[in-house]
């Protein structure tokens, strides 16, 4: 029987493709620049080895995909942390991708000792990539009051202003971290582990994969921090009852929301920012701005963190797919970052549209695995369209690679559906098509000055997507 075996993308993947030459694994193109997420071993043929997500891979290791595994051994603290029984088995740690989670706060709020937040009857939010571990965290902590907020990144934004402290990754001896976060205390030291699917370890012959891994060793200069960046100069945002807070977006929408701004007219300074400031500057009276993700600003305007933010359509029908009675309102269509939100399946898969799928499904009686990031709207699609038996795989990226060991549906976005075609899929549906939307709190009572500054900025956005 072939062994499975998930290796991770991103920040571990260069010292991973380095650990597993010297173990003379002979990988076909294992590295940053592949286009292809299924990996061939001269050394071991029979492999199936497949490159995820690394924070998709303890859960996949876990539940039987995948017999053994690469990844971070906070990831695995993050899935244990609430599902003691879903451990993997550690093999070994492998010694790389080392660094730190640190409990960390705003060198601009007052907040002395964390024995001070144990004693404050206020209520203490904390922000994080990792919402499990922050949670056992706190409680071990014994919080009086405490609330975590999930995020899928730039948690050291959120402190002082819209959380009191953050969870983060840093290096493994760090004083300072970015955005003027300063840790309070360290958490959880990592590196990266070679893990096992629990029956795939005690019932499976994986001793000729094992073997070649045995004595295998980075040398010092090989191996990575945790990647990190020269701590930024905070400056704390002077935010009163009149001031509008916008949330911008990171990432690859960066280049067009940058183009949206100057046709209205509106200077945003060190945005994007090479040194990853996410307090950027505005020309605009009374308006501060932070840079955070867009899958997160739905649910940070509705918990009232920003007033307005710029974010895809696609995002807001998730969030509202969740939370139906959400203040959240679309103001704007901003006609930018078009994509469309489409089912994929196998091409091996005999159906070619979501009819034919609902009709095999149904015939089968076998239950259905839908894979994406956007869990509520797959929720919601499995549902609308009487799928049967399905269960949901969250997902965080390279989606494409699961059909067809791990997924049997997808629900993914696409501008030309290159990628799913080159993966060997096919789109059977599209659920809808989206764009950037600026959107706002429609339950937020503002004052006159404050809304006549959110109606300027409305106004400027809504002429400029017109040009």
């Amino acid at each position: 029987m072939a062994v499975r075996i998930a290796l991770p993308k991103g920040k571990l993947l260069n010292d991973t493709a380095a650990f597993l030459e010297k173990a003379g694994w002979q990988l076909n193109d294992y590295s940053q620049s592949m286009r292809n997420y299924r990996l061939q071993s001269a050394r071991f043929p029979d492999l199936l080895i497949k490159v995820l997500q690394e924070k998709d891979i303890p859960i996949q290791v876990a539940i039987g995909n995948y017999d053994l595994g690469i990844c971070g051994l906070e990831w695995i603290k993050e899935l244990t942390s609430k599902y003691t029984a879903a451990a993997p088995v550690r093999i070994r740690n492998l010694g790389y991708g080392k660094g730190a989670l640190y409990v960390a706060a705003s060198s601009a709020a007052i907040i002395p000792t964390l024995e001070n937040l144990v004693q404050s009857p206020d209520v203490v939010r904390i922000v994080s990539e990792y919402p499990n571990i922050a949670e056992s965290y706190a409680l071990n902590l014994r919080l009086r009051r405490f609330g975590v907020y999930p995020v899928w990144g730039a948690a050291e934004a959120y402190p002082p202003e819209n959380a009191t402290l953050a969870l983060v990754a840093g290096g493994v001896e760090e004083t300072t971290l970015n955005n003027g976060l300063k840790p309070l205390k360290k958490v959880l030291d990592f590196s990266a582990y070679l893990i096992a699917n629990r029956t795939s370890w005690q019932h499976k012959d994986l001793s000729e994969v094992m073997a070649s891994l045995e004595n295998v060793k980075l040398e010092e200069k090989e191996i990575l921090p945790a990647a990190s960046t020269s701590p930024i100069h905070f400056v704390p945002q002077e935010i009163d009852k009149d001031t509008v807070r916008l949330a911008l977006p990171d990432g690859h929408q960066q280049k067009h929301t940058v183009q949206l701004l100057n046709k209205a007219g509106i200077q945003v300074d060190d945005y994007p920012s090479p040194t990853g400031n996410r307090r950027p500057k505005t020309n605009l009276d009374g308006v501060v701005i932070k840079v955070i993700r867009p899958q997160d600003m739905p649910l940070q305007v509705a918990n009232d963190s920003f007033d307005l933010a710029i974010t895809g359509i696609d995002w807001v029908t998730d969030h509202l797919d969740a939370f139906p009675s959400s203040p959240v309102q679309q103001l704007v269509d901003l006609k930018l970052g078009w994509v469309k939100i489409v089912a994929v399946v196998g091409n091996y898969v005999p159906v070619n549209n979501i009819y034919d799928y609902q009709q095999l499904c149904n015939k089968n009686a076998v239950s259905i695995r839908v894979a994406s990031e956007y869990v509520n709207i797959a929720d919601k699609y499995a549902r609308d369209n009487r799928l049967g038996m399905y269960r949901i795989l969250p997902t965080w990226g390279a989606t494409e690679a699961f059909i067809p060991e791990d997924a049997d549906l997808l629900i993914e976005n696409t501008e030309t559906g290159s990628t799913i075609a080159r993966h060997n899929l096919k789109i059977i549906d599209t659920l809808f098509e989206s764009t950037a939307r600026l959107i706002g709190n429609k339950n937020k009572d503002y004052s006159v000055l404050k809304k006549d500054r959110i109606e300027n900025i409305i106004k400027l956005l809504s002429k400029a997507a017109e040009k």
